[in-house]
C-alpha cells in the first residue's frame, strides 16, 4: 500500500511539472523546445495565423524571447508587431501592409504549418551544433538566434532557416542558413 502511495504521488508531482512546461522563455533549442514554442505561439494567436517575421532570441539572463509580426485575418492589411520576454505578451506597433495592386496580403505572410515549423527549425540548430563540433571543433556551441527568413516577395521556394550560434565562451557567431528542406546552403562566419 505504502508503494502504490508513492507511485501515485510521483505520477501527481510528473503530471504537474509536465503541465508547467516552463514556458517559451525556458525550451530548450531543440526540435521538441521549439514544437512547444511553437505551440505557444498558436496559443497566443491561433492556429491559423499569418506571419511575416518570426525570430526566436536566447538571452543567458531571460531565456528565450521571440519577435514576431502577425495577424490573423491578412486582407485586413493590419499586423501586429509582438514580443514575448519572461513569460509575457506584449505588442510593441500596428503595422499596415501595403501590397501590389491585384495581390493578396496572405501570398506575402506565411503560416506556421507542414511548410514552415518551428520544430523544423529546432533540428536545424541541433544540426548546425553537430556541423559546428566536427567542422571546427566547438564544443557546445551556444544558441544566439534563429528565424525565418520569408522574401518580401512572398516566394515561398526562396524562404529559409537561419541558426545563428556562437562558441560556450563568447568569440565569432557561426550563421547557417538552410533551405526549408533542411538543405544548407551556406554557413558564415
Amino acid at each position: 500500500m505504502k508503494n502504490l502511495k508513492q507511485v501515485l504521488a510521483l505520477g501527481i508531482f510528473s503530471t504537474i511539472l509536465s503541465s508547467c512546461g516552463g514556458g517559451a522563455a525556458k525550451q530548450p533549442a531543440n526540435a521538441d523546445g521549439f514544437a512547444d514554442i511553437e505551440k505557444e505561439l498558436k496559443n497566443e494567436f491561433g492556429d491559423d495565423a499569418y506571419y511575416t517575421e518570426l525570430t526566436i532570441i536566447y538571452n543567458e539572463s531571460i531565456g528565450n524571447s521571440i519577435s514576431t509580426t502577425v495577424t490573423d485575418n491578412p486582407e485586413s492589411m493590419k499586423m501586429g508587431q509582438w514580443t514575448y520576454s519572461m513569460g509575457n505578451w506584449n505588442q510593441t506597433s500596428e503595422i499596415t501592409l501595403e501590397v501590389p495592386n491585384g495581390s493578396k496580403a496572405a501570398d506575402f505572410m506565411f503560416q506556421l504549418d507542414e511548410k514552415i515549423s518551428l520544430k523544423n527549425l529546432g533540428e536545424l540548430v541541433e544540426k548546425s551544433k553537430e556541423q559546428l563540433n566536427a567542422e571546427k571543433d566547438i564544443d557546445n556551441p551556444r544558441f544566439e538566434m534563429a528565424f525565418v527568413n520569408y522574401p518580401k516577395n512572398g516566394d515561398i521556394e526562396a524562404a529559409e532557416y537561419i541558426v545563428k550560434l556562437q562558441p560556450e565562451n563568447g568569440g565569432t557567431s557561426f550563421t547557417f542558413s538552410y533551405q526549408l528542406d533542411g538543405s544548407l546552403t551556406e554557413m558564415d562566419y
